[in-house]
């Protein structure tokens, strides 16, 4: 079920390279990246979490919410990490000329669908 989530999110997303859906932990649950990614998106993932877990106990100590929302911007392709709940995220990596507004909205729009599969 996770797989055909995300690769809907890809399919989608203009410049989509791949997804992974993960928990803070760099365990990844599952994935889906396109045939041609010359990206390894499960590392790149694995090495994000760990900023993304940084960033969430910064946003604890600061009290400011709840940490919804990483973007990481590289000269090969942006990543943006959503967080879903207080162990897992979703990233999605993204072309350099993709669409990275799209990225966004998409996967907030698979947001509840992904915490629901979690359940």
């Amino acid at each position: 079920m996770f797989k055909e989530i995300l690769q809907r999110i890809v399919a989608d997303c203009n410049g989509g390279i791949g997804a992974t859906l993960m928990g803070y932990d760099g365990i990844a649950i599952d994935e889906y990246v396109n045939e041609d990614a010359a990206l390894d998106i499960n590392l790149v993932a694995v090495e994000f979490s760990n900023v993304a877990k940084e960033i969430r106990k910064a946003v604890d100590i600061l009290e400011t919410g709840e940490l919804q929302e990483v973007s990481i911007k590289t000269d090969q392709c942006y990543l943006v990490i959503s967080a879903l709940t207080e162990e897992y995220f979703v990233a999605l990596a993204v072309q350099r000329d993709g669409n990275f507004g799209q990225a966004r909205y998409l996967l907030m729009r698979e947001a509840a669908t992904l915490r629901e599969a979690l359940e």
